[in-house]
């Protein structure tokens, strides 16, 4: 079938399986070409491994590392008879596996709800079956609107609220592509708390746990989670609405993952990264407007990164080839310091206040981030005839 972008306020419900694999070998590209991390990791487990982050610390992992690589993700196969492609991160999946066994690398896949103690068994039983029989690398890169408590089968619901009191913002429409009004309310206690359960190190913590009781942790296993604190500016809908009450409880969980790694010899932190397009931060007033000023910047002065970029730089410069990891005073390994550097923030401020629907396209990056959001997909790569029939079935 012939697949074309069906875009929904900050979803995209098609993605084109030729566009998913072809993002995914430029970034198997890149890395490649970056050179091979000395040092890594042998066996890493990617928990949310099909796409952003995730995607990128497996690519890094496999094909900077040499690593065996178990990715656990939630994502929906194709329906061949209704004409429904599969999900963005199955199709990345599928190319992933493919190119990594083309390089004789160990690879499983674990298809559900991470939160549960089945895909825990099932990922446990993966990794027993590598060539390491353990795992010197936990990444946790999930984002999920809901969790099932999988110990008491309480259900919790996230939500993208102010903590205190509602907050009135600049924000941007952009399926009109028009600056608009956001007004974003306060959550309740029952809110921030079922947030903070559905987003922050509780699961981390089950997984390391898991891990731990099956005996597959390797001496010097690293664990990591990724986080985001940003500027002032978005402060009152992300560092300090519901989303950043949930990534705080992930720095106290990485202090008690540290402190039973170190049985291990090893350690576990929390990195905070710089913000990029994602289908999450899609999702989020007032942040599509901040990301596409964020692109206008750092393109322009020459230190933009996307995810991949941001992963590779941590791996090679700071968790391997010989090096140490910079801690700020909180404990967390910041790399997003190039998008909070003086000279970028002061260069927002300035055009934020300027901004307005007339000038979206010409003061900012609005057109980047419109390709970026829709190249999740796999839409817009070069290379892709997206008028040609594509076989929408693909395994992982």
């Amino acid at each position: 079938m012939i697949v074309q972008p069906k875009v929904k306020g900050f979803l995209c419900v098609t993605a084109h399986p030729a566009g998913c694999a072809a993002n995914v070998d430029e970034q198997i590209l890149r890395v490649e070409k970056s050179g091979a991390i000395s040092g890594g990791c042998k066996s890493a487990l990617i928990i949310g491994a099909s796409t952003g982050y995730g995607l990128a610390s497996r690519i890094c992992a496999a094909f900077g590392c040499g690593a065996s690589t178990v990715g656990v993700f939630f994502e929906r196969g194709a329906d061949a008879e209704r004409g429904r492609p599969a999900s963005a991160g199955w199709y990345n999946t599928a190319e992933f596996t493919k190119r990594a066994r083309e390089k004789n690398l160990y690879v499983a896949n674990i298809n559900g709800d991470a939160f549960s103690d089945e895909i825990k068994a099932k990922a446990i039983e993966a990794i027993k079956k590598s060539p390491l029989g353990k795992v010197d690398l936990i990444v946790y890169s999930l984002a999920s609107p809901r969790r099932t408590d999988p110990k008491t089968g309480a259900v919790y619901k996230s939500v993208l609220k102010t903590v205190g009191e509602e907050f009135l913002s600049k924000s941007l429409d952009t399926d009109r592509g028009e600056v608009c009004q956001a007004k974003i309310p306060a959550a309740n206690e029952q809110e921030v708390f079922e947030t903070v359960k559905t987003m922050g190190g509780d699961d981390w913590e089950l997984w390391v746990n898991a891990l731990d009781e099956a005996g597959a942790i390797a001496e010097g296993c690293v664990s990591l989670a990724y986080s985001y604190i940003g500027p002032s500016l978005t402060y009152p809908i992300y560092r300090e609405g519901t989303i950043g009450m949930a990534k705080k409880d992930l720095e106290k969980a990485a202090e008690r993952i540290d402190a039973a790694l170190k049985i291990h010899r090893g350690k576990a932190f929390v990195s905070v990264n710089k913000a990029i397009v994602t289908q999450a931060s899609s999702a989020i007033p007032v942040v599509p407007l901040y990301l596409s000023i964020l692109y206008a910047v750092m393109k322009k002065n020459g230190t933009h990164e996307d995810a991949l970029d941001q992963i590779y730089r941590l791996f090679s410069q700071q968790l391997y080839n010989g090096n140490c990891l910079d801690f700020d005073d909180d404990g967390r390994v910041r790399i997003d310091n190039l998008e909070l550097s003086e000279d970028v923030q002061n260069e927002i401020m300035k055009i934020w206040p300027t901004v307005t629907s007339q000038n979206l396209t010409t003061v900012t990056d609005f057109d980047s981030y419109k390709k970026e959001f829709l190249k999740l997909f796999g839409f817009g790569m070069d290379g892709v005839d997206y008028d040609a029939d594509v076989d929408i079935c693909a395994e992982i």
